[in-house]
C-alpha cells in the first residue's frame, strides 16, 4: 500500500525555486511562496530562490547552472508553462533535459483535472532531470504551485514514501557519467 514509512528517518532535500515572469518582484511571488511554505514546511531546504524573465536562453543557463551546483539537488519553477508566446519555460526545460519525466505532466493533469476541470489541457507542466538533478516546472498560479507540491511533490521528494520515490534514485542519476 502506498503511504509514508514511518520506520525510515526523513532525508531532506535541496530545493531552488524559480519564478518565471516579466513582471514580478519578489514581494509580489505568491507562487513562489506557496513553494517556499511547502518546501520549508516538509523539513526541506531552500537552496536558492530567483525571478527570471520570461527568456528561453536566460532560464535555461539558470536551470543548468543550478544543475552543475552541487548543493542542489531539485529545481522547481513556476510560470511560463502556458499557450501564450511568451511562455517559453517548458520549451527551456527541455533545453536541459536529459531524460524527460513524461509522467510527472500526465499526474499533474489528472490532480489539475480534479480542481479546475478541462481547464487543465492549458499547462503544460514538465519534469525531468539533468547532471544528477531534478527539474520541474509548474504553472505560475499558487494553487496549481499547491496542488503540485500537495499531490505529486511532496510524496516523490520524501525518502519515506512507498513503494518508491525520487530521492532513493539520487545516487543513480548520473550513473552513466561516471568510469566503470
Amino acid at each position: 500500500m502506498p503511504g509514508i514509512d514511518e520506520t525510515k528517518d526523513f532525508i531532506p532535500v535541496r530545493i531552488a525555486v524559480l519564478t518565471v515572469s516579466d513582471t514580478r518582484s519578489m514581494a509580489e511571488d505568491r507562487s513562489g511562496d506557496t513553494l517556499v511554505a511547502r518546501i520549508e514546511g516538509a523539513g526541506h531546504i531552500l537552496a536558492d530562490r530567483k525571478i527570471i524573465q520570461d527568456e528561453r536562453d536566460q532560464i535555461a543557463d539558470q536551470l543548468r547552472a543550478w544543475c552543475a551546483d552541487p548543493d542542489i539537488d531539485v529545481v522547481i519553477s513556476t510560470g511560463g508553462t502556458g499557450l501564450t508566446g511568451r511562455d517559453v519555460t517548458v520549451e527551456a526545460h527541455r533545453d536541459v533535459y536529459e531524460k524527460e519525466i513524461d509522467a510527472f505532466g500526465t499526474v499533474f493533469t489528472i490532480v489539475s483535472m480534479q480542481k479546475i476541470g478541462t481547464s487543465a489541457v492549458q499547462s503544460r507542466a514538465t519534469g525531468g532531470v539533468a547532471q544528477g538533478t531534478y527539474l520541474f516546472a509548474l504553472p505560475g498560479s499558487p494553487g496549481a504551485c499547491k496542488d503540485a507540491w500537495d499531490e505529486i511533490l511532496a510524496y516523490q521528494l520524501d525518502y519515506r514514501h512507498r513503494p518508491c520515490n525520487f530521492v532513493e534514485i539520487f545516487p543513480r542519476l548520473d550513473e552513466h557519467q561516471r568510469r566503470k
